[in-house]
């Protein structure tokens, strides 16, 4: 008996640590794999070459993907040694790469040097010059070669890659809609490519500005950017709010650096929103009127000899009674040139609710609104103070306007 059980004691010890072995690498492979998944989300991946890759191919010569990366990154980005090889193994000598985050580099040696940085704050929006600079790259190297791709990335490979993408597909011809629904075709498995507001925003306006001449083919289009324009900021109100009195808020601009391309967020003025009185009148503030002729259709022949009646709203009204207002009214008004942005917070450190991107530029009139769908990361917080008919108001003065005090009187300030 003594000798049957001493044969088996070492098969059994053979057993126990040489499965172990080969359940950790499994285990690591199938955590490793998991991860990546749950990581990218929606995003669609590539198998190749054995590798899965968070990356996609939006045209014939554009790839979007995530971040190439290194070390405990790699678990759950795009290990860079596997985008590397794939390239390689693709692309040979034609792929270069265009890495738009501010965040985190690399050595571009990895990519033979053939690496351009063009950074910007995640989930905000870049200075159009960054967008007119970008296209023009991508429209250098693709026309060298017609074997040259260009290979796109943030972090994730979602929102600042898509503003790009998209910018440089209304470059090449696309109206905007267009590039951002083939964006969030080829991109992502629900359809949702650029889901942030402002960047979808930005795309706008570089379409806006793009302009292709007639009887030229195959050649860039024209970019007519916008000259700076200040605007003074005035008043800053949320109507239908719900489950706050209060609510906080930063102006920021974004700052050019000389010998800079990254333009860094730079505050200029933060102040609350509180509810408004009824019957509480500011003799400084000044009261503004949006005009607009009652009847007026675009396609009827302008008739002399009959009268156009313009209607004038008071945006002092007393609707604005009818549901929860939070007014923040400036004293001496803020002037804001260039790409602006607005963060509302819950209180004034910590506790973000949404926030806004927009260039002044593109302002056409006095109000600047935002709906719900308008604004940016709304999370459950944001949520939870908006009502159903829930707008933040900007409101301006003329473009250009110098900074100065204004007269107590009431003032015409339709455009």
């Amino acid at each position: 008996m003594g000798m049957k059980n001493s044969k088996q004691a070492p098969e059994k010890i053979v057993n126990v640590v040489g499965h172990p072995r080969q359940y950790h690498v499994i285990n690591y492979l199938m955590r490793t794999f998991y991860i990546r998944h749950l990581v990218s989300r929606k995003r669609r991946r590539m198998l190749v070459g054995g590798y899965d890759l968070d990356m996609s191919y939006i045209t014939d010569h554009i790839l979007a993907m995530s971040f190439p990366s290194e070390r405990m990154r790699a678990m759950y980005r795009n290990p860079l040694w596997q985008v590397k090889s794939v390239l390689d193994m693709r692309h040979s000598g034609h792929y270069k790469i265009y890495n738009l985050c501010v965040e985190e580099s690399y050595d571009p040696s990895h990519f033979y040097g053939r690496v351009e940085m063009f950074p910007f704050d995640d989930n905000h929006v870049p200075p159009l010059q960054m967008i007119k600079l970008f296209c023009e790259s991508v429209h250098s190297w693709l026309s060298v070669d017609p074997r040259n791709i260009a290979v796109i990335h943030c972090m994730a490979g979602k929102g600042r890659t898509g503003l790009m993408v998209c910018s440089y597909l209304v470059y090449s011809g696309m109206s905007a809609e267009e590039a951002l629904q083939l964006y969030a075709q080829r991109r992502t498995t629900n359809n949702e490519g650029v889901s942030i507001a402002s960047q979808r925003r930005y795309v706008g306006y570089w379409s806006k500005i793009v302009t292709f001449p007639r009887g030229v083919d195959n050649g860039p289009p024209d970019v007519n950017l916008p000259q700076p324009c200040s605007r003074e900021l005035r008043r800053v109100r949320l109507y239908d709010t719900v489950n706050t009195n209060s609510v906080f808020f930063v102006v920021s601009e974004l700052q050019q650096v000389p010998g800079q391309l990254y333009q860094p967020s730079v505050e200029v003025a933060r102040s609350c929103c509180r509810p408004i009185k009824q019957g509480y009148h500011r003799n400084t503030s000044p009261r503004y009127y949006l005009s607009f002729v009652e009847n007026d259709e675009e396609d009827k022949e302008p008739d002399a000899e009959t009268p156009h009646v313009v209607v004038q709203m008071d945006t002092e009204s007393s609707v604005i009674y009818q549901k929860t207002c939070l007014d923040c009214h400036f004293e001496t008004p803020l002037l804001v040139t260039g790409d602006v942005r607005v963060i509302f917070y819950q209180k004034m450190i910590g506790g973000r609710l949404f926030y806004a991107c927009f260039n002044t530029a593109f302002i056409t009139s006095s109000l600047l609104q935002f709906s719900l769908r308008d604004l940016d990361k709304v999370g459950n917080k944001g949520k939870s103070i908006c009502g159903s008919s829930f707008c933040v108001e900007l409101l301006f003065g003329p473009a250009n306007a110098k900074y100065q005090s204004l007269p107590q009187m009431d003032v015409d300030d339709s455009e």
